[in-house]
């Protein structure tokens, strides 16, 4: 890693960018979920968290 890079924080294009990647990936994971066991989201996480 070059150490004279400089490291932006905040609201840049580059984070929106990898925000809406991992928004994308979670939301393809949570329906596969909810197809293999046929269950809603909000099933899979009573059945993790039964006092919830």
């Amino acid at each position: 890693m070059d150490m004279n890079k400089k490291i932006n924080w905040g609201w840049t294009e580059q984070a929106e960018r990898w925000n809406g990647r991992l928004a994308m990936l979670g939301f393809v994971i949570g329906l596969a979920t909810e197809l293999m066991t046929n269950q809603g989201v909000f099933q899979q996480i009573k059945s993790v968290f039964p006092f919830a």
